[in-house]
């Protein structure tokens, strides 16, 4: 995919009225691990990326989801009010790859923001820096970003694009003072190498106290019946989750180079 045709895919649409509507896959109410305190999650269609182990294959087309505007979703997050003040939380967008629709959720944020409440961002980083993008930058508290693999080759193997501009806008963050949570997904064969870790751990060390928080996650096979659904071959059958031991030793790499990893 070209970088026009994702800009074309950014385009928020507008309903007669004039009001910011986007498509949206799902809302998840009382979340505890995209963001701090309890989180309001909301999960939008689209991606630009096409990853091989997605568990959300159904939220790839711009086209799906339901419609909704600021207005309305704003209705719904201030009834968790008292969860939110409580807690430290507040609204996290997720995907398929939330930034897509970058004008909607930038509006979102500034009333989520006026409210008094925190928002994060989970993004895989492939980002376009137009005003749109700019603003929601600007506008997001933290940023959950998803590095899908070290060695280039093998991110292009699991998502279809190189990595370059991920690690060019996790740079960015770092030099316009935003903070990250850092995560990877740990697919036998794909990333579960000493040597990706290694290079995870030393790229964390170059962003700084920009770096708030490390993850590893493990692979898992929860969305598998959706590649069925849509009649996709699924290239992970034969791969099997990552076990526990694999898990903690791959954590302990990451820990001599960042001690906040789980």
């Amino acid at each position: 995919m070209t970088e026009n045709n994702i800009q074309n895919k950014t385009e928020t649409p507008e309903t007669s009225a004039g009001q910011l509507t986007a498509r949206i896959h799902s809302i998840e109410t009382g979340g505890t691990v995209d963001g701090p305190g309890i989180r309001y999650l909301v999960f939008f269609q689209g991606c630009n990326f096409k990853c091989i182990y997605c568990h959300n294959r159904d939220t790839w087309d711009m086209k799906g989801g339901t419609l909704y505007t600021v207005e309305t979703l704003m209705k719904e997050i201030i009834t968790y009010a008292p969860f939110f003040r409580a807690t430290g939380g507040g609204v996290t967008c997720s995907g398929g790859e939330a930034s897509l629709q970058a004008k909607f959720i930038t509006e979102l944020f500034r009333q989520v923001h006026a409210a008094g409440f925190n928002t994060c961002l989970d993004t895989n980083g492939y980002f376009h820096y137009g005003t749109d993008q700019v603003n929601l930058i600007n506008e997001t508290d933290t940023f959950l970003l998803d590095i899908k693999a070290m060695d280039s080759a093998k991110h292009r193997e699991i998502t279809g694009f190189d990595n370059d501009r991920v690690f060019e806008f996790a740079r960015y963050l770092r030099d316009h003072g935003k903070k990250m949570w850092i995560r990877q997904v740990i697919i036998p064969t794909y990333t579960s190498d000493d040597e990706n870790a290694h290079a995870l751990g030393k790229f964390i060390v170059s962003l700084g106290d920009a770096v708030e928080r490390v993850e590893l996650l493990a692979y898992h096979e929860l969305g598998k019946h959706k590649w069925k659904f849509f009649n996709d071959p699924y290239k992970l059958e034969n791969i099997r989750p990552p076990k526990k031991e694999l898990m903690e030793h791959l954590k302990g790499i990451i820990r001599e180079y960042f001690k906040n990893t789980y």
